[in-house]
């Protein structure tokens, strides 16, 4: 099966709530949705499409290329039809593969069981084919199959990503509770940043959040900070389609002089790791960053956005010392941002009323399991413009 030519269905998977963003960057890269659900779409195209994909997405988690679909009522129907599939064509005799699995059927208590399964008909059919068979363990770092099952349905794909997606490959040093890279880029995306005015980030932890607003600026791709994927490892793989759309990416990049995305914490160390992390990505030039309480962050006279990412308050004593901090975070806004347009990242709705504004959008999101808000405020009193006149 050559798998780089040939068309079959497409399923690029993410995190719940950030399907809206990925539809919008699979579009912007030229590609026609067929359907979209909660963490993900689906779309025609080859595992070309995929290496492009792969390279080019900041929201998605995996890119999954199907091989086969068929109907299922037992583990025992599960191994039969992945043992008809000729796997000789896809994973080289002395390669490596690694199974993983999203199952719903009231056969099986334990996907672990079906992974197994699915893992023993591969093996089956190279030693029945080849007389030798594959390595497999748990790594994702080489070729991965994934099968869906739910209900009688049933199906296999190329998982074509291998690790996941979500993490941009420029972080070598979280920092503490960081965001997600591709949360971070969605959220940003949701805002009304025009990726030329000023970006203001106090409070940056690990500034996450800035070095994903100067990429997106600077059309600085996840693909140029990874150099393995699961596609590189199947049979048909061709280095040189790799190579020309990484050259591609790097095409794309481009430069902004006047471009101003200001980090500031109060943490020494913070501010280190975001300098070490913003180095790798290419973008630390774009990004000023201080040492200092918030309250004291440079704001730019030409208006931009303003984004907080305060802490959240797991227990009684943190939240009530966080309602002083989020009281501030609210004066902050009102006196310094007048003219931009300000941004909330919180999952405690009720901390978020200690801001004292009025949020004109709410939008959802999820931190992990943490249901979330992207609260966002005009600071309409009296722009920096007004003032003046």
């Amino acid at each position: 099966m050559k798998v780089f030519s040939t068309q079959s269905r497409i399923i690029i998977t993410c995190n719940k709530r950030l399907a809206p963003y990925l539809k919008q960057e699979v579009e912007e890269l030229g590609y026609t949705p067929t359907s979209a659900f909660s963490t993900g779409l689906s779309l025609q195209g080859t595992a070309e499409d995929c290496i492009r994909l792969n390279l080019n997405l900041r929201c998605a988690s995996q890119i999954h290329y199907s091989l086969k679909d068929f109907r299922a009522n037992s583990p025992q129907d599960v191994y039969k039809n992945v043992k008809a599939f000729p796997w000789e064509k896809l994973i080289p005799q002395h390669g490596y593969f690694s199974v993983t699995s999203n199952v719903d059927h009231f056969t099986v208590n334990n996907s672990m069981f079906i992974n197994v399964k699915v893992k023993d008909a591969i093996v089956d059919r190279m030693r029945e084919h080849n007389g030798d068979r594959p390595n497999s363990g748990s790594s994702l770092d080489k070729m991965v199959v994934h099968i869906f099952w739910r209900e009688e349905q049933a199906e296999i794909f190329l998982d074509t990503s291998g690790e996941t997606l979500a993490k941009h490959g420029y972080r070598k040093i979280p920092g503490k509770a960081p965001m997600l890279e591709a949360l971070a880029a969605s959220t940003i995306m949701a805002t009304k940043w025009d990726r030329v005015s000023p970006f203001v980030n106090p409070m940056c932890g690990s500034s996450t959040l800035a070095i994903e607003a100067a990429m997106l600026a600077t059309d600085r791709r996840p693909g140029l900070f990874r150099k393995n994927y699961s596609f590189m490892h199947v049979i048909g793989y061709d280095e040189a389609v790799y190579q020309r759309h990484y050259r591609e990416l790097e095409s794309k990049v481009k430069d902004i002089p006047n471009l101003k995305i200001i980090a500031t914490d109060i943490s020494d160390d913070a501010i280190h790791v975001s300098k070490v992390n913003a180095g790798i990505a290419g973008v630390d030039k774009f990004i000023q960053f201080d040492v200092c309480d918030f309250e004291k962050t440079e704001v730019p006279e030409q208006p931009g956005v303003v984004y907080f990412n305060p802490e959240y308050g797991e227990r009684l004593g943190e939240v009530q010392e966080l309602e002083a901090t989020y009281a501030r975070v609210g004066d902050f806004m009102k006196n310094k941002c007048k003219g931009y347009t300000g941004y909330i990242f919180t999952g405690n709705l009720d901390l978020a009323k200690k801001i004292g504004l009025k949020a004109s959008r709410r939008i959802e999101f999820y931190n992990a399991k943490i249901d979330c808000r992207l609260l966002e405020y005009e600071l309409y009193a009296g722009t920096r413009r007004k003032e003046k006149i």
